[in-house]
């Protein structure tokens, strides 16, 4: 226990002193001193660690939370920042492996869809909220796992969204004609549009402190149709330095059976995640 409680003590001064750094920088996209920052960040907080961050002291908590919201406005920087770069070639498709991170999204969908797949029929209608400027989630899941599945992309960002129909303006038609993009915040999302799809997949930087993201959950679960999948991203361990923990309780509370529930154990995937299904709440009908 002695060994545990130092190697987590060790942990929080690593990641704190990096988060120092990453604070004082001027700009948060792409350039050598912040690629190497996030990089050192990473491989930081991907190993297997006994930490347990919901047992931080409060300024620890704090340091995280802004942590947290550093690696979101970063991530979202280098995405939009790759996004330019890929859509610039005649073929874009065929540089997707430029992205650093891109075999964690070829992976991620692979793992979701194999436990989505062992609780649910094969979707007509999938929302992916939080899709971002390089969709790479919805396109590896339409193009190798559901190739008859419509996907309805949302992100409150228009740019995001315009980056994203550019980039997957390149790809098949029978990919191409089952990607939509639509401009919104979850909290905007309503019962007529919610419950249309038979999964929701709920990416791991909607909703960046527990309360925000308990809140996105339970307005799905208010409006998403009953039987309805829910896919939530989430973290574990160290990893919970650079996304969002996702509460099971704020699932079941938001009226949702938690189905399953994968933790990384290698570097294969970053997230972890959490598959879930909608059940009806007595007097709701």
């Amino acid at each position: 226990m002695e060994d545990q409680n130092l190697e987590v003590c060790k942990l929080v001064e690593k990641i704190s002193r990096l988060h120092a750094a990453i604070s004082k920088l001027p700009s948060l996209s792409p350039s050598p001193e912040v690629d190497a920052l996030f990089t050192e960040l990473v491989a930081t907080c991907v190993p297997s660690s006994p930490v347990d961050v919901t047992k931080l002291s409060p300024e620890a908590q704090e340091m995280r939370e802004e942590l947290i919201r550093l690696c979101s406005a970063a991530e979202g920087h280098l995405e939009a920042h790759y996004s330019d770069i890929l859509t610039a070639f005649d073929s874009p498709l065929d540089h997707l492996d430029r992205f650093p991170y891109y075999e964690n999204y070829v992976n991620l969908s692979k793992l979701e869809h194999g436990f989505l797949a062992r609780h649910a029929a094969a979707p007509a209608r999938v929302a992916f909220i939080g899709s971002g400027p390089l969709p790479f989630s919805s396109l590896f899941l339409a193009t190798n796992h559901l190739r008859g599945t419509r996907f309805d992309n949302y992100d409150r960002c228009a740019a995001s969204n315009d980056r994203a129909r550019r980039l997957v303006a390149a790809a098949e038609e029978g990919v191409r004609a089952r990607m939509a993009f639509h401009t919104a915040d979850v909290a905007d999302l309503t019962a007529e549009e919610l419950g249309s799809y038979d999964v929701v997949f709920l990416a791991a930087l909607v909703g960046m402190a527990s309360e925000e993201k308990a809140e996105a959950i339970a307005h799905l679960g208010k409006r998403m149709a009953d039987g309805a999948a829910l896919v939530v991203r989430s973290a574990h361990g160290a990893r919970a330095f650079l996304y969002p923990v996702v509460d099971l309780d704020d699932i079941r509370r938001g009226g949702f059976e938690v189905l399953a529930v994968y933790h990384p154990t290698g570097d294969e995937v970053f997230n972890s995640f959490i598959v879930a299904r909608k059940v009806e709440i007595s007097g709701t009908k």
